[in-house]
Order: C-alpha cells, then structure tokens, then sequence
C-alpha cells in the first residue's frame, strides 16, 4: 500500500484483490495474507457480517466480505445466507450517531462486529499502523459505515457499493472514500429514487475497461464481443448446459472483474 490520500491504482488493485479474496474461507485467505507480508490476522465473523484485518508494521486492511454465497466443497449455511438477505432487504432509513440517516440492515449488519472490531483497530492504530477499509457490494457499505463510525482512517475503497445513507450522512462525512463501479454492475445503481445518495468519489470503469471519474451513459457491457457466447452449450448438445446470456448487469458486479481491470490500468500507466 502507497501513502497518501489522492486516488491511487496500486492501492485500489491491492484492495480489489483483498476484497475478491475474503469471499473465501478463513484457511484459504490467511496464507494469503501471509506471503504478501501481512503477518497478523484476525477474523471476526457473526451471523450477517464477516470481517478480517490483516496488517503489518505499516498499515492495516479493515476488509468486509460482501453477502454470503454458497461455495461448491462448501456446507450450505442456511441462517448466514438469510441474514445477509435481511441486512440487504431492510432498507428503511434510520438514525446515524455522526449525522443524518443511513440504510437500517447494513446499520444493524456492522454493530454485530463493532464491539469486537473497534477496540482491535485502535490498538493497530495506537501502534502507528495506517488504517484503509475495503469491500466488495455489502461490503463496501460495511466499510463506508465502519470508517465513518472509526474515523481515524488513510482511506476507504468500495467496489460495487450500494448506496448507504441520505443526503445528510453525505454531507456529514469526513473521510476519504473512493467509490469504484464497474460498468453496468446493477447494484450501486439499487436505492435509487427516494433520500438514499452515494458517498465518496466516484471512479467508473467503461466499457472498454478505463477508470474515468464520470459514468459513460449508453455503454455496450464490458468485452461484449467476447461475452457474445458467454453461458452458451457450444459442444451441440443439449444437455444441461446453460442457455442464454448472463446479463451485463449481474456480470459486471463479479468482484474478480474488478481486480482486472483495476489491474490492466496499473500496466497501461507504466508502459
């Protein structure tokens, strides 16, 4: 991670990355954090939330995962996956403690781990280690709401956030977020009528995979000429192969699209 507060595309891969990995299990994702010298590793995981922080001497990666999913090789976790939904689906605005409202299921979300989490990140902080937060869809909202409520933060990157409060969290906020969507990802653009706004400043990846800081209306999906048979049973048969098209609103929200083409613009602005 790079020092500083000005939008940075080494610091939005590492954390792209980081926000793909911690969908994955505990064994999977501590090693990771290992061989890229983030030796010390805390998971906080209760029923709606899942959180881990990897740090160094230097910095500290506060990075939520985004709604449970069911892995293959993995047991289905039934009451993980209805409470992601209820934190997701409990969009009543309700009272924020620094100012305006924000959505009630992602409140409710974050203060399962905040009793826990907030103690452990000051004492991080307290030991001179630069604090950044991070997450993918539901857990880019985590981390906007988390950063907020901790304050002391170098940064906040979100991919594929939704939107998280009204217009009165926004103006009340006072750190420094960067809020990066993909293309035609469905889900920053939920909420979108009534008093729910978008925090943080805005870096949107076109159709042709550049970060630009203003959305491109009318945009073909990303690589849609390659996509053309995306999902398609091209073997003749069939089977029980998928028809169709997966739609550029569901696939743009995959979170491995993101480290991509955050990654392609880091090898674009060195050559």
């Amino acid at each position: 991670m790079q020092e500083g507060t000005s939008f940075n595309l080494i610091n939005a891969w590492w954390l792209a990355e980081v926000s793909t990995l911690v969908y994955a299990d505990e064994e999977f994702v501590r090693p990771r954090f290992y061989r890229v010298g983030l030796t010390e590793v805390r998971y906080f995981d209760k029923l709606s939330t899942q959180c881990y922080v990897a740090n160094n001497d230097k910095f500290a990666i506060v990075a939520f995962r985004g709604s449970e999913i069911w892995k293959k090789n993995r047991k289905f976790d039934l009451g993980k996956v209805m409470a992601d939904l209820k934190a997701d689906v409990d969009i009543w605005l309700t009272d924020w403690q620094s100012g305006g409202k924000v959505h009630r299921g992602f409140k409710e979300a974050l203060e399962e781990v905040l009793p826990d989490l907030l103690p452990y990140i000051k004492r991080l902080d307290d030991k001179g280690c630069k604090i950044w937060m991070t997450g993918h869809s539901l857990g880019g909202a985590l981390a906007t709401l988390c950063a907020d409520r901790y304050g002391s933060v170098q940064g906040v990157y979100t991919y594929g956030s939704p939107r998280v409060g009204n217009e009165t969290f926004k103006e009340d906020l006072n750190i420094k977020i960067y809020r990066i969507v993909n293309n035609d990802d469905i889900v920053p653009r939920i909420f979108s009528l009534g008093a729910y706004v978008h925090v943080g400043e805005l870096k949107f990846i076109d159709h042709d995979g550049n970060i630009r800081d203003t959305v491109a209306l009318r945009q073909r999906p990303v690589n849609q000429p390659r996509d053309e048979l995306y999902g398609q049973d091209r073997s003749g048969r069939d089977g029980n192969s998928f028809k169709g098209f997966v739609p550029s609103a569901f696939r743009d929200h995959v979170p491995l699209l993101y480290t991509i083409h955050i990654w392609n613009n880091t090898i674009e602005n060195r050559e």
